[in-house]
């Protein structure tokens, strides 16, 4: 019984037009779901800009540590 349902939900997602894609109908999809999308205010854009831009020194900061460790260790191996 419930995979009859699974199914019937299946079978209604799938568009039955023949016609192949309908750009037209897509931007209208797309600006449907853009609707429902929770955008942040200013306040969260900064802090999540912020956040992104220190976790990004971050790890440059561990890459070049770690390149000038392996530098320094093969150039002493390599004398």
């Amino acid at each position: 019984m419930a995979e009859d349902k699974v199914k019937a939900n299946a079978k209604a997602a799938v568009p039955t037009s023949s016609s192949g894609f309908n750009p037209i109908t897509f931007m209208g999809e797309v600006n449907t779901e853009m609707r429902k999308v929770s955008w942040p205010n200013r306040r969260e854009l900064v802090s999540y800009t912020l956040v992104v831009g220190l976790a990004t020194f971050i790890v440059c900061v561990l890459v070049w540590a770690c390149d000038a460790f392996f530098a320094r260790l093969f150039e002493l191996l390599l004398k």
